[in-house]
């Protein structure tokens, strides 16, 4: 049976004792509370001290206990499946001692700070549409080969669907650029994730400020609002800063 030991949620600003529920990894319903040094915490739970794989259960349990924090802090969130080996506090006080600086910068700079993301998907039929519009050459050749054998016209048609892929990559790119040109401008930082399957537009994620929060989200809808039609809007809020902050602790030896 592995020995006990510390899970690391991550880190907020907070003197004072604090406690956030029985929601601790490994659904043994383990309290999730703050380990003080000086004004800087870390917020924990005890845990067996074992190496958690990246399984849903385990990752839904990470995230809900930052976004219970979230409730009432800034936090810089730590990475998935951190474990002081120690049984007591002994080892996180340790490790807030020796990053205390590091830390405290960090919060002051996410302080007042939301990450939000955005992942826009190209709805393929009108998508398909409104290349046909666009693109004369592509329409023209189309409207030749409608009433024609397929076994007759093998080689136009793989053309066609050549052009269209160029097609859709032009107009996805050029998307992709007007929607950011109209948040960057309301955003303090922009991490642009890879998009996966040839129909995503975009993959982001934004750092606001809090006073932000209403302008970006109407800038989202009113973007909704004239593209809707084309793509499909998937937008998330407010999220630990994992894609500004994630840090990585060395646990071993303290």
């Amino acid at each position: 049976m592995p020995n006990e030991g510390k899970y690391i949620y991550g880190i907020i600003r907070q003197a004072g004792t604090v406690t956030f529920g029985p929601i601790g990894i490994g659904g043994r319903g383990d309290e999730v509370y703050g380990v003080n040094f000086r004004d800087i915490c870390a917020v924990v739970s005890n845990s067996p001290n074992i190496q958690y794989e990246a399984r849903r259960v385990h990752m839904i349990a990470h995230q809900k206990a930052l976004e219970e924090v979230m409730k009432n802090f800034t936090v810089l969130p730590v990475r998935f499946s951190t474990i002081s080996e120690q049984d007591d506090d002994s080892g996180i006080l340790r490790i807030l001692e020796k990053e205390f600086v590091k830390f405290s910068d960090l919060l002051d700079k996410m302080d007042g700070k939301k990450e939000l993301g955005l992942k826009i998907l190209a709805n393929e039929a009108p998508m398909y549409e409104s290349i046909l519009e666009k693109y004369d050459d592509i329409r023209t050749m189309r409207d030749k080969l409608m009433n024609l054998p397929a076994d007759k016209t093998h080689y136009q048609r793989m053309k066609i669907g050549e052009m269209v892929v160029e097609a859709l990559k032009n107009e996805t790119g050029n998307y992709k650029n007007i929607i950011l040109d109209a948040l960057k401008p309301l955003s303090v930082d922009v991490k642009i994730n890879d998009n996966y399957g040839e129909m995503m537009i975009l993959n982001v994620a934004f750092l606001i400020k809090n006073s932000e929060e209403p302008a970006f989200d109407e800038a989202v809808n009113v973007l909704d609002a004239k593209y809707g039609h084309l793509m499909t809007f998937k937008y998330v809020g407010t999220l630990p800063p994992y894609n500004f902050v994630n840090l990585t602790i060395n646990t071993k030896g303290v």
